[in-house]
């Protein structure tokens, strides 16, 4: 039995990642990085620190990370500001998350986004209330498929890593739930690119899919 479930918030939330790839590639041009798009799917699920050092290095881009870190987060957090249907649930994510919290699981999301994204997001959700704890990868040093984002998670909700269940859409964030000795569910989200999450414990292409009941049974 699982006392909690933790939840990635792009890609299985909500469905941002066309944007954030929009958006990305606007920088890409603007900056003269020349990233594949297979390439740029491959960033899915880590921290934007990481994906920028890439960029950086591999292209020789003479900016510091911390610029391009600065010039992507403000670009996505401002587009989502003035646009309300930029940040919508995914098909009955809302609902699941509903019934954990009144079956008094313990809640968090876990993302690479910055926090005041996330606030943002889960404001905007209506879910704000439902979740114990809000944590962004800004918070640990390493980015997925490290477990640090996982296992950070998991102290602040005081439960020990073997009673956490993940939900993740990232062949990284699947990697990194299972370092941390968690049990994941992978979500096939079209819109996150190609990404291989075999080696979840449960793989589920809709929300309506699973229920308190059947994570329960996972083992």
């Amino acid at each position: 039995m699982f006392e909690a479930v933790i939840f990635d918030m792009d890609g299985v939330l909500i469905d941002s990642e066309p944007l954030h790839i929009e958006l990305e590639e606007e920088i890409f041009k603007e900056i003269g990085a020349n990233v594949s798009l297979e390439e740029h799917n491959s960033f899915v699920g880590t921290t934007s620190h990481y994906m920028w050092e890439y960029v950086i290095n591999k292209y020789n881009i003479p900016h510091t990370v911390d610029e391009l870190v600065e010039m992507d987060r403000k670009r996505y957090f401002d587009y989502i500001l003035k646009h309300d249907d930029a940040v919508k649930p995914i098909e009955g994510v809302d609902d699941l998350v509903k019934e954990l919290y009144s079956k008094k699981v313990k809640l968090a999301v876990a993302s690479s986004s910055p926090i005041d994204v996330i606030e943002l997001v889960v404001k905007r959700l209506k879910l704000k209330d439902y979740f114990n704890e809000l944590v962004s990868g800004d918070f640990v040093k390493r980015s997925k498929p490290y477990p640090d984002i996982f296992l950070y998670a998991a102290e602040k909700l005081n439960v020990v890593p073997e009673k956490c269940l993940v939900v993740e859409d990232s062949n990284k964030g699947v990697l990194a739930a299972k370092s941390a000795g968690m049990k994941v569910v992978g979500f096939i989200n079209p819109n996150s690119g190609n990404q291989d999450i075999k080696m979840a414990d449960m793989i589920i292409q809709s929300f309506y899919d699973i229920n308190y009941e059947k994570l329960m049974m996972i083992s």
